[in-house]
């Protein structure tokens, strides 16, 4: 499936991946603003979200990643960098794990890497507060207008406490592509688990953001674009002048 996507800029190309129920134009907006006089910058709408519609979710980070790789074939480009959060992040995972080529580095943030010993708490709060958000008619219209009626069936995704891929996230040893986790200090789950890999794979790398937690590219989007920079100058052909 091809996915509806906005590029910005010219240079090498870096793919950002947003977060669940946002869109490649609602999320991820003062990195694309810092990002674009260095770098060609595409965003696009995961399946499911904004203009990219569709109604099948059952198999959705496998299929996520096949939709990126096809709408990086349709763009011409063999290889980028990739960076995503939360949703954004697990479909880079599947995207590296599948399709490594497509993959030049890899940057994650607003993901569990180990299954927590109280996911099962945690997961049932964080469905209790979607669903009070949910509840107000205004959000409710917003998503509509944004998404279409299809973005009902992603929150039923999540709703599933199985559908995180802990399969996946805990199983990052084989990764060959440079990678970082950018983490927020106040997430403990998510910033334990990158420690723990940067110390089995010499290609994972990890900073920690103080004074921030999942969404720690909005949450302090100046740092966090100081360091993705700083390490996209190391694997890329230049960066951005600041």
């Amino acid at each position: 499936m091809l996915l509806h996507t906005d590029v910005f800029g010219d240079g090498e190309p870096i793919v950002f991946l947003h977060t669940g129920l946002q869109t490649g134009m609602t999320d991820f907006e003062e990195q694309r603003d810092y990002f674009k006089s260095g770098f060609k910058v595409i965003f696009p709408d995961l399946r499911g979200h904004g203009k990219s519609s569709s109604r099948d979710l059952s198999n959705y980070y496998e299929d996520s990643a096949s939709d990126i790789k096809d709408t990086l074939d349709h763009l011409g480009v063999e290889s980028a960098h990739v960076v995503g959060c939360s949703i954004g992040a697990l479909v880079g995972l599947f995207l590296a794990k599948r399709f490594p080529k497509k993959v030049k580095t890899l940057t994650l943030s607003g993901m569990m890497t180990e299954k927590p010993s109280n996911w099962s708490e945690i997961h049932k709060n964080m469905v209790e507060q979607q669903s009070r958000l949910l509840e107000k008619e205004q959000i409710g219209a917003y998503f509509d207008q944004l998404h279409g009626e299809g973005w009902r069936d992603f929150i039923h995704l999540a709703k599933q406490e199985d559908s995180y891929p802990f399969e996946e996230t805990c199983d990052l040893g084989e990764l060959e592509m440079p990678t970082l986790f950018i983490v927020g200090e106040e997430n403990e789950n998510e910033t334990n688990g990158a420690v723990f890999f940067s110390g089995l794979n010499k290609q994972i790398h990890v900073s920690v953001i103080p004074f921030a937690g999942h969404l720690v590219y909005s949450e302090q989007p100046e740092v966090y674009n100081r360091i993705l920079n700083g390490f996209l100058e190391k694997y890329s052909g230049g960066g951005v002048d600041y």
